[in-house]
């Protein structure tokens, strides 16, 4: 039996992914289409009794990579695969035979991601973005995976990598642009209270914040001998890895850090200060100074991570804000914040493109997506070769020349 060569190849001038993932009314979608040709011989025709495509997602974590010197130890890695959506049955053989010859397939296809946060419903729920840590302590990415069915018994998978973002934690977004404010009393002399302008961020983003100290009115004598010594501020990321049935395990480190001296007693009134640092940014160049090409399965980030669920780990960012004291408790808010991909240029860039995905999605439905008719050339079609770019001379196979 002839094997299938087998693709996937995407819209003109355009990547499989249409729309934007996180933005419902962008319809997110993979569209594409299957090909599928002898892989040997140029014109022997190939047996295919049904053809399907899916999405997948696959995910993996390794809570003890980041501490593991060398080769990373296999046996603590937990790995699951889903299907996003709905797998599409593209072709199947007329009933009552078991397979078709086939010369050529071309099999259109549109793969709805799911938009809607739907509890429980897995199905509905967006999946989570493209991502790889350090290490391979934890990644997500997806793959086209086409199933070419030869018989009743013979089968095989063709997976094709797909990166795959999330839009929805865009700082340019208004309800991350309202302040977001939190305060914190430890032993009733000192209150601190904090108040953020904005809350998301991407790399090299500044992240600045206003900082409040006041005293108890009703303990005033006691608080106002109470001396700030120090206000810093750094930004937290933790992971949460959950291996299903155990106990999460929680890993936080400070991605960075900034110290402001004070020194001075409680004033009356309070002391009010702004503090702010940039959000860091790793350098995607080598040591050489070269851009590396792009992985196929991972969009390129000037972030190691950025808020995101999984199934198998979760990653959340925090500021925290902590006033050491001298004659009182130190007091420390962690006020958690969204850590998005991309800059807040890059954000405001996205816009207009999110505008425009928008309404061209307007008239798109997932019940009927209008998709373009399959091309099936059978070894039985009159003039089946000329497709194939062969025909039929004395007898012999040649290349066709028009």
């Amino acid at each position: 039996m002839t094997s299938a060569f087998v693709r996937v190849s995407g819209p003109p001038n355009s990547n499989f992914l249409v729309g934007y993932p996180g933005i419902s009314a962008t319809s997110p979608r993979i569209e594409g289409k299957v090909e599928i040709r002898p892989l040997l011989g140029v014109s022997a025709p190939v047996h295919v009794s049904l053809v399907t495509v899916c999405l997948q997602r696959r995910e993996s974590i390794h809570p003890s990579a980041d501490t593991i010197k060398g080769h990373l130890v296999t046996s603590n890695r937990r790995e699951i695969t889903d299907i996003v959506g709905k797998e599409m049955l593209l072709y199947r053989a007329p009933l009552g035979r078991e397979s078709e010859a086939i010369l050529s397939m071309d099999l259109p296809f549109v793969i709805f991601i799911p938009y809607g946060r739907g509890g429980e419903e897995m199905a509905r729920r967006v999946p989570p973005a493209s991502l790889q840590l350090d290490r391979r302590a934890a990644e997500t990415y997806y793959e086209i995976v086409v199933t070419v069915h030869h018989g009743a018994s013979d089968q095989k998978k063709y997976p094709f990598p797909v990166p795959i973002a999330r839009y929805d934690t865009l700082s340019t977004f208004g309800m991350y642009n309202r302040p977001e404010s939190a305060e914190r009393v430890v032993d009733h002399l000192v209150t601190l209270a904090i108040s953020l302008p904005r809350w998301s961020y991407g790399p090299l983003d500044p992240v600045s914040v206003y900082i409040k100290l006041t005293p108890n009115p009703d303990m005033l004598r006691k608080a106002m001998k109470a001396t700030v010594k120090a206000i810093t501020m750094s930004i937290e990321e933790e992971v949460i890895y959950n291996h299903q049935g155990d106990e999460p395990q929680r890993k936080a480190k400070t991605l960075a850090s900034s110290t402001h001296r004070v020194g001075i007693k409680m004033p009356e009134a309070g002391y009010f200060t702004n503090l702010g640092l940039v959000f860091p940014a790793r350098d995607l160049r080598n040591q050489e100074g070269i851009m590396p090409r792009q992985k196929r399965e991972f969009p390129l980030y000037a972030v190691s991570g950025f808020t995101t669920t999984g199934t198998l780990y979760k990653i959340e960012y925090y500021l925290v804000v902590k006033a050491v004291m001298s004659g009182a408790k130190d007091i420390m808010i962690r006020q958690p914040i969204v850590v998005c991909p991309w800059d807040h240029a890059g954000c405001k860039e996205e816009m207009e493109a999110i505008e425009q995905a928008a309404k061209d999605a307007y008239h798109i439905s997932p019940d009927n997506p209008m998709l373009p008719a399959s091309t099936i050339i059978r070894a039985s079609d009159a003039n089946g070769l000329k497709s194939l770019g062969m025909t039929i001379v004395g007898g012999h196979r040649k290349p066709l020349i028009e």
